[in-house]
């Protein structure tokens, strides 16, 4: 018998999905969607008008949800700055509107953020650093956050890079990487992008882990080991036995892009690792478990 009813918003993205497969074995998944039908095993789904509370409060109600997590938003960066109205609505206001439903039902709620922040000057920022938003994506992220926090006093807020396997319409970082050497194609990987990636299956497993110690505030749930996209495409490479010879050096300070990026995006995770009472592992551990999880988490 499953265990409780989690409710995950943004039900057709790469973080829903991924929640999804690994939870769905012990728990009943409810995945909210937008237009894209959702189709898994063992796993329902129904459209939300996610900006109206009411509709929002009323979909808790009857599917009588647990928990909520909230991974909907607009991640694209480019998309952010080209629109910034509506990347406020999408990654503030309906932040704001699932964190009210879930305090008026009176059930936890986890809000997934970003490490995308800060100024990108130094490493390692942990959850008191202060906030230096360098573009819109950044913002109204941050907006998104503070309107969490106060609409919902107990929601547990995560900051996180995480990658993993992803359906063809919205694959990961890793995801690109893997099929573009396997084309044996080349591609160019910054080294001077630094962050702490960790692993959508370890993101979840600690998220759950934080609501059963009922964790509320901010968390920066990443991996240990703190690296550059470049480093992390050789070690992906080695992993998956592909060809690292493909992947060409770059450096992200003397691109010419169309969005300013910090150039370092790790966090800390001390504070994650001292409630839980153990490390969140390196790289190498975590692309093991990604070489092992194709077969069951490779979506179309």
């Amino acid at each position: 018998m499953r265990s409780r009813t989690i409710v995950i918003t943004g039900g057709s993205g790469l973080l829903g999905l991924n929640w999804a497969i690994t939870r769905r074995e012990k728990d009943r998944i409810v995945l909210v969607r937008h237009r894209r039908e959702v189709t898994l095993p063992g796993v329902e789904s129904l459209s939300v008008d996610l900006a109206s509370v009411d509709a929002v409060r009323i979909a808790l109600d009857e599917v009588e949800a647990d928990l909520c997590v909230h991974t909907a938003g607009m991640t694209s960066v480019e998309a952010c700055e080209a629109h910034p109205v509506e990347a406020r609505r999408v990654n503030a206001g309906l932040a704001d509107s699932v964190a009210c439903a879930c305090a008026g039902a009176g059930i936890p709620m986890v809000h997934i953020s970003t490490d995308h922040l800060f100024s990108g000057t130094r490493p390692f920022c942990d959850e008191a650093c202060p906030v230096e938003p360098q573009n819109v994506y950044a913002r109204t992220k941050f907006e998104g956050e503070c309107r969490v926090a106060e609409t919902h006093s107990k929601a547990l807020i995560v900051r996180t890079n995480f990658y993993g396997w992803g359906p063809a319409y919205r694959p990961s970082f890793s995801d690109w990487i893997i099929r573009t050497l396997r084309e044996n194609e080349r591609i160019t990987l910054f080294e001077d992008a630094w962050y702490t990636p960790i692993l959508m299956s370890r993101l979840i497993q600690a998220a759950h882990e934080l609501v059963d110690l009922g964790a509320s505030g901010l968390f920066n749930v990443v991996g240990d080991e703190r690296l550059s996209k470049y480093d992390f495409g050789v070690q992906l490479a080695s992993r998956f036995e592909l060809d690292a010879g493909l992947i060409d050096r770059g450096r992200l300070s003397e691109y010419d892009a169309p969005v300013k990026r910090p150039l370092d995006m790790s966090l800390d995770n001390r504070k994650l690792r001292n409630r839980l009472g153990r490390d969140m592992g390196n790289v190498d551990a975590h692309l093991t478990e990604l070489r092992q999880q194709e077969p069951e988490f490779r979506i179309g």
